[in-house]
């Protein structure tokens, strides 16, 4: 009998200090309408003395909340991260310790595509029958890899964390997931730290960026409709890697796709990377618009590239 994953707890955590256009008006040429035309964020939340393991803890311990389990009863714990607390230990095994897991634990990188990556990834282990219960946690420190002179950048990324918990179900779950990577964009979207104990900062080609996740994530869509045998009409919600409104929008256009049905962060938390679907997820189901038998399809691409899709029912 088919065994699927299926989210039973969701939860988000965004550290409390707000960072909004006006203030970054302060520091760089730039101005909160320009801020706000071009990428749809508002504000965003940065960390003063919080880890990534900090924020992590927050939505973890919300997630299982939610799925009313223990930490105890967790196989398995997947962190899908770019800001690691430390070069090693990985921070999942932190995160384990903390929330009182005894589970294995391990980081995933792939950078905003970190979440779906990791939701694939665990599928594996619920449909294999290795692990019957999952925490799938996407938390990011982007301030922390921000040149904050650095207009092109600095006026993007915010930090967060998001978690879900997959349970094994002979019923539904999720329904299909495609991921991918294409390593000939790399210095499209990067840290170029050369060196591993060498600081860097994020580093983008925006109009390129744009134009390749536009492509990918539309061409994705359209492919994941396709070969689950559904239309863009038949589903409930999109959440999408809350990267640019403008992305966002072009993919809603391309699938034809209301906007209405798609959930947004952007405006209050930027773009958190691995964290950015699952808070917003965890955002459309605390506030009742995404419920229990919804079809959600998310998507994110990230650097690398890399980029995929997950169709779930809720």
């Amino acid at each position: 009998m088919n065994k699927f994953a299926r989210i039973i707890g969701t939860g988000s955590y965004l550290p409390p200090k707000v960072v909004t256009n006006a203030d970054l008006e302060k520091n760089l040429d730039t101005s909160d309408e320009w801020i706000a035309a071009r990428t749809g964020i508002k504000e965003r939340r940065i960390v003063t003395n919080e880890s990534t393991c900090d924020l992590a803890v927050v939505a973890s311990n919300k997630a299982l909340e939610m799925a009313n389990i223990n930490a105890s009863e967790l196989d398995l714990i997947i962190l899908a991260t770019t800001t690691p607390d430390k070069i090693f230990p990985a921070t999942a095994t932190m995160l384990q310790n903390a929330i009182g897991a005894s589970c294995p634990a391990f980081d995933l990188q792939a950078v905003c595509a970190g979440y779906v990556f990791a939701l694939t990834t665990a599928e594996q282990f619920i449909k294999a029958g290795s692990a019957n219960k999952i925490l799938v946690v996407g938390s990011d420190a982007m301030s922390r890899i921000l040149d904050w002179n650095d207009r092109s950048t600095a006026i993007l990324f915010g930090d967060g964390a998001g978690a879900v918990v997959l349970s094994s179900d002979q019923d539904t779950g999720i329904l299909h997931s495609d991921i991918f990577s294409d390593g000939k964009y790399l210095s499209s979207l990067q840290v170029n730290n050369n060196f591993i104990n060498e600081t860097g900062f994020i580093e983008m080609a925006g109009n390129e960026v744009y134009r390749i996740a536009v492509n990918k994530l539309s061409s994705l869509a359209e492919k994941t409709l396709k070969e689950c045998n559904i239309s863009s009409d038949e589903l409930d919600w999109m959440v999408p890697h809350q990267a640019n409104i403008r992305i966002i929008s072009a993919v809603a256009k391309r699938l034809n796709f209301p906007m209405e049905k798609v959930i947004l962060t952007l405006d209050k938390h930027g773009n958190t990377s691995a964290a950015s679907i699952p808070l917003a997820f965890d955002t459309g189901v605390r506030d009742g618009r995404i419920k229990k038998g919804d079809t959600v399809l998310f998507e994110g691409i990230g650097g690398g590239f890399s980029w995929g899709s997950v169709l779930i029912k809720f």
